[in-house]
Protein backbone atom coordinates (compact mmCIF):
# COMPACT_ATOMS: atom_id res chain seq x y z
CA UNK A 1 0.00 0.00 0.00
CA UNK A 2 2.69 2.42 1.12
CA UNK A 3 4.66 1.64 -2.43
CA UNK A 4 1.91 2.15 -4.04
CA UNK A 5 1.14 5.51 -2.86
CA UNK A 6 4.71 6.50 -3.33
CA UNK A 7 4.67 5.57 -7.05
CA UNK A 8 1.49 7.62 -7.49
CA UNK A 9 3.21 10.57 -5.77
CA UNK A 10 6.21 10.12 -7.82
CA UNK A 11 4.53 9.81 -10.89
CA UNK A 12 2.51 13.41 -10.50
CA UNK A 13 4.03 15.84 -12.99
CA UNK A 14 6.27 19.05 -10.90
CA UNK A 15 3.42 21.60 -10.59
CA UNK A 16 0.71 19.12 -9.29
CA UNK A 17 3.00 17.39 -6.70
CA UNK A 18 4.71 21.18 -5.33
CA UNK A 19 1.49 22.42 -4.63
CA UNK A 20 -0.18 19.01 -3.10
CA UNK A 21 2.88 18.59 -1.11
CA UNK A 22 3.12 21.96 -0.02
CA UNK A 23 -0.69 22.62 0.86
CA UNK A 24 -0.83 19.03 3.02
CA UNK A 25 2.49 20.48 4.77
CA UNK A 26 0.90 23.97 4.99
CA UNK A 27 -2.39 22.66 6.43
CA UNK A 28 -1.18 19.39 8.14
CA UNK A 29 1.19 22.00 10.21
CA UNK A 30 -1.63 24.13 11.15
CA UNK A 31 -3.47 21.28 12.46
CA UNK A 32 -0.48 20.32 14.67
CA UNK A 33 0.10 23.83 15.76
CA UNK A 34 3.62 24.20 14.79
CA UNK A 35 2.15 27.25 12.38
CA UNK A 36 -0.09 29.62 12.71
CA UNK A 37 -2.61 30.40 10.54
CA UNK A 38 -2.56 34.05 11.56
CA UNK A 39 0.76 34.38 9.61
CA UNK A 40 -1.05 33.34 6.31
CA UNK A 41 -4.08 34.57 6.22
CA UNK A 42 -4.66 37.41 3.25
CA UNK A 43 -4.52 40.68 5.09
CA UNK A 44 -4.09 43.64 2.47
CA UNK A 45 -2.96 45.87 5.34
CA UNK A 46 0.08 43.81 6.47
CA UNK A 47 0.74 42.96 2.91
CA UNK A 48 1.10 46.92 2.13
CA UNK A 49 2.23 48.65 5.21
CA UNK A 50 4.04 46.03 6.63
CA UNK A 51 5.48 44.29 3.46
CA UNK A 52 4.36 40.93 4.55
CA UNK A 53 4.28 39.63 1.11
CA UNK A 54 4.24 36.12 2.06
CA UNK A 55 0.82 36.19 2.58
CA UNK A 56 -0.01 36.65 -1.18
CA UNK A 57 1.36 32.86 -1.65
CA UNK A 58 0.44 31.52 1.85
CA UNK A 59 -3.18 31.86 2.12
CA UNK A 60 -3.19 29.58 -1.53
CA UNK A 61 -1.86 26.96 0.53
CA UNK A 62 -3.66 26.63 4.19
CA UNK A 63 -7.23 24.49 3.70
CA UNK A 64 -8.47 24.86 7.04
CA UNK A 65 -9.63 21.99 9.01
CA UNK A 66 -8.57 18.72 8.27
CA UNK A 67 -12.15 17.70 7.67
CA UNK A 68 -14.38 16.23 4.76
CA UNK A 69 -14.12 19.16 2.56
CA UNK A 70 -10.60 19.60 2.55
CA UNK A 71 -10.47 15.85 1.77
CA UNK A 72 -12.30 16.88 -0.76
CA UNK A 73 -10.69 19.59 -2.18
CA UNK A 74 -7.24 18.26 -2.01
CA UNK A 75 -9.15 15.02 -4.39
CA UNK A 76 -9.76 17.85 -6.93
CA UNK A 77 -6.45 18.62 -6.40
CA UNK A 78 -4.54 15.46 -6.85
CA UNK A 79 -7.31 14.62 -9.45
CA UNK A 80 -7.98 17.86 -11.49
CA UNK A 81 -4.51 19.47 -11.35
CA UNK A 82 -3.06 16.90 -12.53
CA UNK A 83 -5.46 16.03 -15.69
CA UNK A 84 -4.58 19.65 -16.88
CA UNK A 85 -0.79 19.45 -16.15
CA UNK A 86 -0.47 16.18 -18.13
CA UNK A 87 -3.34 16.80 -21.05
CA UNK A 88 -4.28 19.95 -21.57
CA UNK A 89 -0.73 21.84 -20.88
CA UNK A 90 1.47 18.22 -21.61
CA UNK A 91 4.92 19.72 -22.52
CA UNK A 92 3.94 23.01 -21.68
CA UNK A 93 5.25 23.45 -17.61
CA UNK A 94 5.97 27.19 -17.92
CA UNK A 95 2.03 27.69 -18.98
CA UNK A 96 0.40 25.61 -16.57
CA UNK A 97 2.69 27.65 -13.37
CA UNK A 98 1.69 30.93 -15.40
CA UNK A 99 -1.81 30.02 -15.70
CA UNK A 100 -1.72 29.10 -11.69
CA UNK A 101 -0.43 32.26 -11.52
CA UNK A 102 -2.56 34.10 -13.48
CA UNK A 103 -5.60 32.54 -11.00
CA UNK A 104 -3.87 33.38 -8.11
CA UNK A 105 -3.70 37.09 -9.42
CA UNK A 106 -7.19 37.15 -10.93
CA UNK A 107 -8.71 36.11 -7.18
CA UNK A 108 -6.20 38.23 -5.20
CA UNK A 109 -7.66 41.20 -7.27
CA UNK A 110 -11.33 39.90 -7.16
CA UNK A 111 -11.26 40.06 -3.26
CA UNK A 112 -9.35 43.50 -2.58
CA UNK A 113 -11.42 45.28 -5.23
CA UNK A 114 -14.54 43.98 -3.64
CA UNK A 115 -13.60 44.69 -0.29
CA UNK A 116 -13.83 48.15 -1.26
CA UNK A 117 -17.43 48.12 -2.52
CA UNK A 118 -19.68 49.16 -0.54
CA UNK A 119 -22.60 46.48 0.77
CA UNK A 120 -19.90 44.17 -0.91
CA UNK A 121 -17.29 44.61 1.59
CA UNK A 122 -18.02 42.76 4.76
CA UNK A 123 -18.93 39.56 2.60
CA UNK A 124 -15.62 40.06 0.73
CA UNK A 125 -13.46 40.88 4.11
CA UNK A 126 -14.35 37.09 5.39
CA UNK A 127 -12.42 35.90 2.59
CA UNK A 128 -8.98 35.11 3.87
CA UNK A 129 -7.93 32.28 2.35
CA UNK A 130 -8.29 31.40 -1.24
CA UNK A 131 -7.02 28.02 -1.93
CA UNK A 132 -10.21 26.24 -2.42
CA UNK A 133 -10.76 28.97 -5.08
CA UNK A 134 -7.76 28.32 -6.76
CA UNK A 135 -8.38 24.42 -6.63
CA UNK A 136 -12.10 25.16 -7.94
CA UNK A 137 -10.60 27.04 -10.76
CA UNK A 138 -8.68 24.38 -12.11
CA UNK A 139 -11.94 21.99 -11.58
CA UNK A 140 -13.83 24.67 -13.84
CA UNK A 141 -10.97 24.52 -16.63
CA UNK A 142 -10.95 20.79 -16.74
CA UNK A 143 -14.55 20.79 -17.10
CA UNK A 144 -14.30 23.28 -20.01
CA UNK A 145 -11.59 21.58 -22.08
CA UNK A 146 -13.51 18.05 -20.97
CA UNK A 147 -17.10 19.65 -21.64
CA UNK A 148 -18.66 15.96 -23.14
CA UNK A 149 -17.17 13.57 -20.78
CA UNK A 150 -19.67 11.49 -18.28
CA UNK A 151 -19.83 11.56 -14.43
CA UNK A 152 -21.95 10.44 -11.96
CA UNK A 153 -22.22 12.66 -8.47
CA UNK A 154 -22.06 10.10 -5.54
CA UNK A 155 -24.19 7.62 -8.18
CA UNK A 156 -27.48 8.85 -7.54
CA UNK A 157 -27.34 11.00 -11.34
CA UNK A 158 -25.10 11.51 -14.45
CA UNK A 159 -24.48 14.47 -15.97
CA UNK A 160 -21.52 15.58 -18.81
CA UNK A 161 -18.83 16.96 -17.06
CA UNK A 162 -19.93 20.55 -18.43
CA UNK A 163 -22.07 21.19 -15.67
CA UNK A 164 -19.46 19.60 -12.81
CA UNK A 165 -18.76 23.10 -11.48
CA UNK A 166 -22.17 23.30 -10.83
CA UNK A 167 -22.86 20.24 -9.65
CA UNK A 168 -20.21 20.68 -6.87
CA UNK A 169 -21.15 24.77 -5.98
CA UNK A 170 -24.81 23.46 -5.42
CA UNK A 171 -23.88 20.36 -3.30
CA UNK A 172 -21.74 23.26 -1.25
CA UNK A 173 -24.92 25.01 -0.62
CA UNK A 174 -26.65 21.93 0.42
CA UNK A 175 -24.04 21.02 2.54
CA UNK A 176 -24.38 24.54 4.38
CA UNK A 177 -21.17 25.33 3.34
CA UNK A 178 -19.97 28.96 2.03
CA UNK A 179 -19.91 28.78 -1.92
CA UNK A 180 -18.20 32.02 -2.05
CA UNK A 181 -14.93 30.43 -2.79
CA UNK A 182 -15.99 27.99 -5.16
CA UNK A 183 -17.74 31.15 -7.31
CA UNK A 184 -15.05 32.92 -7.29
CA UNK A 185 -12.70 30.32 -8.48
CA UNK A 186 -15.36 29.75 -11.40
CA UNK A 187 -14.83 33.56 -12.18
CA UNK A 188 -10.79 33.14 -12.28
CA UNK A 189 -11.05 29.82 -14.23
CA UNK A 190 -13.47 31.62 -17.30
CA UNK A 191 -12.06 34.65 -17.35
CA UNK A 192 -8.45 32.47 -18.01
CA UNK A 193 -10.56 30.53 -20.58
CA UNK A 194 -11.79 33.32 -22.41
CA UNK A 195 -8.36 35.24 -22.75
CA UNK A 196 -6.50 31.91 -23.85
CA UNK A 197 -8.70 30.03 -25.90
CA UNK A 198 -12.02 32.10 -26.63
CA UNK A 199 -10.16 35.69 -27.50
CA UNK A 200 -7.42 33.92 -29.61
CA UNK A 201 -9.54 32.73 -32.33
CA UNK A 202 -11.90 35.86 -32.35
CA UNK A 203 -8.82 38.00 -32.78
CA UNK A 204 -5.58 35.75 -33.61
CA UNK A 205 -4.13 37.49 -30.47
CA UNK A 206 -2.69 36.17 -27.47
CA UNK A 207 -2.83 38.36 -24.32
CA UNK A 208 -1.51 35.38 -22.22
CA UNK A 209 1.64 34.57 -23.70
CA UNK A 210 3.66 33.36 -20.58
CA UNK A 211 6.86 35.44 -20.06
CA UNK A 212 10.05 34.28 -21.64
CA UNK A 213 11.48 34.26 -17.85
CA UNK A 214 9.38 31.40 -16.43
CA UNK A 215 9.79 29.10 -20.12
CA UNK A 216 13.41 29.27 -19.30
CA UNK A 217 12.66 27.58 -16.17
CA UNK A 218 11.24 24.76 -17.71
CA UNK A 219 12.56 23.52 -20.56
CA UNK A 220 9.81 21.82 -22.76
CA UNK A 221 9.47 18.34 -22.66
CA UNK A 222 8.45 16.94 -26.70
CA UNK A 223 4.98 15.49 -26.88
CA UNK A 224 6.10 11.56 -28.68
CA UNK A 225 3.24 10.60 -30.89
CA UNK A 226 4.00 6.58 -31.58
CA UNK A 227 4.25 5.67 -35.02
CA UNK A 228 2.21 2.53 -36.22
CA UNK A 229 4.81 -0.62 -37.45
CA UNK A 230 2.77 -1.33 -40.18
CA UNK A 231 2.24 2.36 -41.74
CA UNK A 232 4.98 3.57 -43.96
CA UNK A 233 5.49 7.14 -45.76
CA UNK A 234 5.84 8.05 -49.27
CA UNK A 235 9.31 9.58 -49.93
CA UNK A 236 9.72 12.86 -50.38
CA UNK A 237 10.12 13.90 -54.04
CA UNK A 238 13.25 14.14 -55.66
CA UNK A 239 13.67 18.10 -56.24
CA UNK A 240 12.36 18.34 -52.80
CA UNK A 241 15.16 16.68 -51.61
CA UNK A 242 17.66 18.03 -53.18
CA UNK A 243 16.58 21.45 -52.50
CA UNK A 244 18.99 24.22 -51.63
Amino acid sequence: MAQAVEEWYKQMPIITRSYLTAAVVTTVGCSLEIISPYNLYLNPTLVVKHYQLWRLVTNFLYFRKMDLDFLFHMFFLARYCKLLEENSFRGKTADFLYMLLFGATVLTGIVLIGGMIPYLSVSFSKIIFLSNSLTFMMVYLWSKQNPYIHMSFLGLFTFTAAYLPWVLLGFSILVGASAWGDFLGMIAGHAYYFLAFVYPRMTNRHPLKTPSFLKALFADEPVVIARPEDVRFAPAPFDEIHQD
